[in-house]
């Protein structure tokens, strides 16, 4: 499991806490941050300490060009993947900006599957239970969506459908299909077949700027105009050497 995370989750004693539970971390740091290095990595990284965790830091510098305009920004980044040959720094970097891919999880869980209803228990304890299926449920749809797409070498998991997911998810229960299963293993199984039937299109590189959302209001807001506009982007990465 790779857990990343913005810069303000990088405390020396939260990294090392995280780090014992077994999971690789992917953090951002603030590009000033004093990180003395312990050895140098041949893709211009190195390799530092905070507490009793030894890290890889990352530098790279992150471009993107839109018919808008070109923006760039400079990143430092933490990881626990230190070997520099298996996980290169370019793909961590693009790695990184895939996280804010959990507003998509909070929106299956609560626009798909719960279709925009309230939890229905009325007491802690209900709460605390419906909470635990609800991820228990999201969790086995996602695996049986990632098992699907690795039966396909070089598919990306992000093109199998949650809501095709769910819904052949919702069949099988409904007919009570499949229910005890045969001496055959199907790994890929009825969800996955739906999934990898209504694949769409890899995903495009777009971007949008990001807005404070205003009150809604039948009327216009005063000041400048938000541009809402999505525009199809280029991303290039310069990674950074670190300074002796």
């Amino acid at each position: 499991m790779l857990l990343p995370a913005d810069r303000n989750f990088a405390a020396t004693d939260l990294l090392n806490h995280l780090a014992v539970t077994g999971a690789d971390l992917l953090v951002r740091c603030k590009s000033g941050r004093n990180l003395p290095a312990l050895a140098r990595c041949r893709d211009g990284s190195i390799l530092a300490r905070l507490g009793t965790l030894t890290v890889r830091v990352i530098d790279a510098e992150t471009t993107i060009r839109t018919a808008a305009g070109t923006r760039t920004g400079r990143y430092r980044l933490l990881t626990t993947l230190t070997d520099a040959t298996a996980h290169p720094a370019a793909d961590l970097v693009r790695l990184y900006h895939e996280r804010w891919e959990i507003e998509t999880a909070y929106a299956e869980l609560k626009s798909t599957i719960l279709s925009g209803h309230v939890l229905r228990s009325r007491t802690p304890d209900g709460i605390e239970q419906e909470v635990w299926a609800l991820l228990i449920t999201y969790q086995v749809l996602r695996t049986a969506m990632t098992d699907a797409t690795d039966s396909l070498p070089g598919t990306d998991p992000d093109r199998a459908g949650f809501s095709t997911a769910l819904a052949a998810a919702r069949d099988q229960l409904i007919l009570a299909a499949g229910v005890m299963p045969g001496t055959d293993i199907d790994l890929i199984g009825t969800i996955g077949r739906h999934v990898l039937a209504h694949l769409p299109p890899a995903r495009r590189v777009r971007t949008k700027d990001r807005t404070v959302k205003r009150a809604i209001s039948k009327y216009n807001a005063r000041g400048p105009a938000i541009d809402r506009a999505t525009y199809k982007a280029t991303i290039s990465i310069n990674m950074i050497p670190a300074s002796p």
